[in-house]
Parts: structure tokens; C-alpha cells; sequence
């Protein structure tokens, strides 16, 4: 084999080198994507499983082996149904990492909004709601289609307006459990269900609302806004990190650059759910 060395009595060549450390990556995400699931677990008992089947494969054990492999030959469909949220999970990682729409391959994917719009109306009602210590969650759609999400809520289909958000997040409004919904410079749904993050580096002074923010924007490149019905504070959430306790000035600065001045950046798996002081 050319490139190949010896280990004792082992002949090891290069591709095997590569095969090796691809394989450990790749556990190695496994790993990281399972941690502090009850799904690692499992995948521990499977691989367990797995590693009987070999031994006793190899030990020459008939009996064990044809009742470990019948297992092991439903084993594909099996890890499909035990891990369907953690592929998801994985795939919309994959989707985003790629970012063909960021690269502009589809440019007609996304619809232009014929004005800029007036952030104004955010910025007031986020104030006034803070100081009621009124919750409040509101996602900007980016470049991401976020139709899913609408769609488990109430659809409404109105202009922006400090009023109608106001009225939305009241505490006895039917439609205040849950996101609003903002695309192309109007209210497109109300009473969303967002993705709860599943990071355990979430502090655990954040609450549902920055949970479901920060989850949100770890699979989609959306901007949250967050009003806090336990502290009154309002924070700003992309990509997996949290802006918090932000002043209206601060709020105004921020959703200008997030929204108009610069593009989504990727979330960074290390920087998730971070706090940045305002």
C-alpha cells in the first residue's frame, strides 16, 4: 500500500489515518449534539448493544448473534424514530451553516419590502411594556421563511403600530401567550409557538421567553425581541446571543444594525446563549 507504515504487526496507511479521525469527528458532534439529552443515553445503550453483537459475532456465539442481529437489521429504522428531534435539530444546523439564500444562489426567494420600515412603534411599545412588566415576543422575519412558524399561531396580516402591540401583549388579550410575528413591514401573526432552546448553557435567570428567542435564532437568522414580565427588562436576541437590559436608545441603535445595516451572522456554537452586557 503506498504511504503505508507498520504498528507492530498492524499495516496502516493513510486513508486509514483519515477514515480514523473522520470517524471521531464525527462521534464527536454526535457527542455534542446528544449532551445533556435523554437521548445520549439511549445512543449509549445502542452502541452498547452494538458492540455485544460484535463480540459475540466473533466469539462464534450462533444463537445470540442471529437474536442481536435480527436487532441490529431494525436498527436504522429505530434510531430514526428515537432521535427524529435531535436530526431535525441537525439538519436545520446544516441548512443554516449552508446559507444559500445568504450567498444569494435564489435571489427571488425573498421579497423586498417596497419601504424601509419604521422601527419606531418596537421601540415605544417595548418601553411602554416594560414599564407595566408586561411580557412581550416579537421575531423579525430576515432571510428566513418563518411560515412555519405563523402558521401555529393567528394569522393577522396588519400594519405595524404601537397600539396594536400594546393590545396584543395585554395581559388579558387572548393573544398575548406567545411571539408576534413580523415580515415585510407588517404584523403577520400573533400567539406563535416558538422552538424552545435546548442549551444547557442557558442561564437559568432566563425564562421561557428568552429560551424560545434564543432557540428561534439558533435555527433560523431571525432577530427577537424580548420583554421580560419578571424584570421589565427588554433584551435583543440573534443568532444564540442575548443582548439584555437594553435602554430605548440602545434598542433603537441595535435593532437598526441587526435589521438594516449589517447582515445575519452565523450563530457560533460557543458564543450560544451569551450575555452581552448593554
Amino acid at each position: 500500500m503506498i504511504g503505508s507504515f507498520s504498528i507492530g504487526f498492524l499495516r496502516i496507511g493513510w486513508i486509514d489515518v483519515v477514515d480514523v479521525l473522520l470517524v471521531t469527528v464525527l462521534f464527536y458532534q454526535l457527542y455534542k449534539l446528544l449532551t445533556g439529552s435523554v437521548a445520549l443515553k439511549i445512543f449509549l445503550g445502542l452502541m452498547s448493544i452494538y458492540l455485544l453483537y460484535l463480540v459475540v459475532k466473533a466469539a462464534g456465539m450462533e444463537l445470540l448473534t442471529s437474536i442481536l442481529g435480527q436487532f441490529m437489521s431494525v436498527g436504522v429504522l429505530a434510531s430514526i424514530i428515537l432521535f427524529q428531534q435531535e436530526i431535525r435539530r441537525f439538519l436545520l444546523t446544516i441548512g443554516k451553516a449552508t446559507a444559500f439564500d445568504r450567498m444569494r444562489v435564489f435571489p427571488w426567494r425573498r421579497e423586498v419590502p417596497s419601504e424601509r420600515m419604521s422601527i419606531t412603534p418596537f421601540v415605544e411599545a417595548a418601553k411602554s411594556l416594560a414599564g407595566k412588566n408586561t411580557g412581550a415576543l416579537i421575531a423579525f422575519t430576515m432571510v428566513s421563511d418563518l411560515k412555519f412558524y405563523a402558521d401555529s399561531g393567528d394569522l393577522i396580516d396588519a400594519a405595524v403600530s404601537k397600539r396594536l402591540l400594546m393590545s396584543i401583549f395585554n395581559k388579558t388579550s387572548p393573544l398575548h401567550d406567545g411571539a408576534v410575528i413580523i415580515n415585510n413591514n407588517r404584523i403577520k401573526a400573533a400567539r406563535c409557538i416558538l422552538p424552545v432552546s435546548e442549551n444547557p448553557d442557558v442561564p437559568a435567570s432566563m425564562g421561557l421567553r428568552h429560551r424560545a428567542a434564543i432557540g428561534l435564532t439558533e435555527v433560523t437568522d431571525s432577530v427577537v425581541l424580548v420583554v421580560s414580565e419578571e424584570t421589565g427588562q427588554i433584551s435583543l436576541v440573534r443568532g444564540g446571543e442575548v443582548f439584555r437590559n437594553l435602554s430605548s436608545s440602545d434598542l433603537r441603535a441595535r435593532l437598526n444594525e441587526f435589521l438594516f445595516d449589517a447582515a445575519p451572522k452565523p450563530a457560533n456554537a460557543s458564543a450560544s446563549a451569551t450575555e452581552v452586557a448593554a
